[in-house]
């Protein structure tokens, strides 16, 4: 990328070295394509390189470009290639012309060339989405409390998008607190009288697709459904996996009296009481239909007059790591994730079970002994999910990861079954493409001055060749005739 001129050129940068303002050098001057190189490990990548390539990853995407874009993990040949290329860049740009030349001549190239076909729209492609619920103890009309969590992730390049903690920690908590409860529900002294209806959307990077399709299937194309009836709340979890501050997010702030409002307070009391290194807050903001892109998964329930809000360490919904391919395993703090799940189960408890007006003390510690968080369950589960990407282009109905997750889910609740969103063909609100990974080959090569040079040196040879050979002929005879006067004397 430090040479002078890129056009047709297929251009390498590493992630320690990527600067915006050379990206869009090589856009600008019409490379043949740019390679960014990722590191094995992104924590052996300094934050701060880190940070800015987060920062810069909106950009890219918005940036139309006819140049294409990869992106390759590093290994020992990749690395190689780059730094014989860059040596031969760099010596172009301080020697002399001549110097210039004859490195040319003799230095190694590189074509690269990829497999790929030209991407196409894929017109069938579905989003699915997984439900599950517990069923409360009591008469028909128990309010239900709902919690979501959209698994997808998201990133400039799909097939690297592992969303550790947007949104696998999202997924990891909800997971977590099925398991708790399903065990709560399982003995009649501790069933209480709450449905508890459990959703891993699909489709929450391109604007809650997977929970809008779901709310329709529920609220406008059924007569029976818990989302009909009395929903206590909807509990949205989203990036829950570092930092010591947690904020709920509303559209509209609760109304005293209400069971949101009593959420509210038992989560105050607890963080102040049990985590009080923790900053809790609520954070306020309305919903912007001017937007094409919703803030919060909660949002999508407020819109439908569903009482909601989202959960997340992350104050504002405009952060980086909610859409990068920098979002990995090595970013989670297990201790944090472990330490917010309880603050949210302890939370939802206290309000299920009316722990505070039957006068439970605040500093009351409810999963503790044999019902304890499993800080190794949330480790293997983040594990899982950081493991692969989840971009909604890769995951269909017959997904491993998908079938893995039902199988979960359906291991602490019933009713367990997939939901699937279907763009419209007429005015489809998303498309997804094809050749989202592709194999490119490194051929070496040598320039086409190389083969002018060869020939100008093979047919110098020959001259000298020739020339030698006539005067070699000379020579010959004029030895010949000297000798014949030698003998005639």
């Amino acid at each position: 990328v430090e040479a002078d001129v890129l056009s047709r050129r297929c251009v390498m940068m590493r992630l320690v070295d990527f600067s915006y303002e050379q990206y869009q050098k090589a856009l600008r001057q019409s490379a043949g394509a740019v390679v960014i190189i990722l590191p094995r490990s992104i924590s052996s990548v300094p934050q701060d390189v880190v940070r800015q390539f987060m920062e810069i990853e909106p950009e890219m995407l918005a940036m139309e470009t006819i140049v294409p874009v990869y992106f390759a993990v590093e290994d020992e040949e990749l690395l190689s290639i780059y730094e014989q290329t860059r040596a031969a860049s760099a010596s172009q740009g301080s020697a002399s012309a001549a110097e210039v030349l004859l490195h040319t001549a003799t230095a190694n190239g590189f074509q690269m060339v990829t497999s790929g076909a030209q991407s196409k729209a894929i017109n069938d492609w579905l989003i699915p989405s997984v439900e599950g619920r517990l069923t409360g103890l009591g008469g028909e009309d128990l309010p239900t409390v709902v919690i979501v969590a959209h698994y997808d992730s998201f990133g400039v390049a799909p097939w690297l998008s592992h969303g550790a903690d947007s949104n696998g920690s999202g997924i990891s908590v909800l997971l977590e607190l099925a398991r708790l409860f399903s065990r709560l529900y399982t003995y009649r002294r501790t069933h209480a009288g709450y449905n508890l209806l459990f959703f891993a959307s699909g489709g929450g990077k391109f604007n809650y697709q997977g929970t809008k399709r779901w709310l329709e299937d529920n609220l406008d194309h059924t007569d029976s459904s818990l989302l009909q009836d009395n929903v206590a709340f909807v509990l949205c979890l989203d990036t829950l996996g570092r930092g010591n501050s947690l904020h709920l997010h509303v559209s509209k702030p609760p109304k005293e009296g209400t069971l949101q409002h009593a959420f509210l307070r038992e989560l105050e009391m607890v963080v102040a009481s049990q985590f009080p290194e923790v900053k809790f807050s609520m954070v306020h903001k309305k919903i912007n239909l001017a937007e094409d892109m919703l803030a919060w998964e909660h949002e999508r329930f407020a819109i439908r007059r569903l009482p909601a809000f989202t959960i997340s360490h992350l104050e504002s919904h405009r952060d980086s790591l909610r859409n990068s391919i920098m979002d990995r395993r090595a970013r989670i703090d297990t201790k944090a994730l472990t330490r917010n799940t309880r603050i949210i189960a302890e939370a939802l408890t206290r309000v299920i079970y009316n722990l505070t007006e039957k006068g439970a003390p605040a500093d009351l510690q409810i999963f503790t002994d044999q019902m304890q968080i499993q800080q190794e369950q949330l480790e293997s589960v983040m594990d899982w999910l950081s493991s692969q990407p989840r971009a909604a282009q890769l995951i269909d109905k017959d997904s491993t990861f998908l079938n893995t997750l039902e199988y979960y889910m359906g291991r602490y609740l019933k009713d367990v079954k997939q939901h699937h969103v279907k763009a419209d063909k007429r005015d489809p609100e998303f498309v997804f493409y094809d050749q989202l990974k592709q194999v490119m080959n490194a051929y070496r090569v040598k320039p086409a001055i190389f083969d002018l040079l060869l020939a100008v040196c093979i047919a110098a040879y020959l001259g000298v060749a020739y020339v030698a050979v006539q005067h070699f002929g000379l020579l010959y005879k004029m030895i010949q005739r000297l000798s014949l006067k030698t003998k005639h004397q």
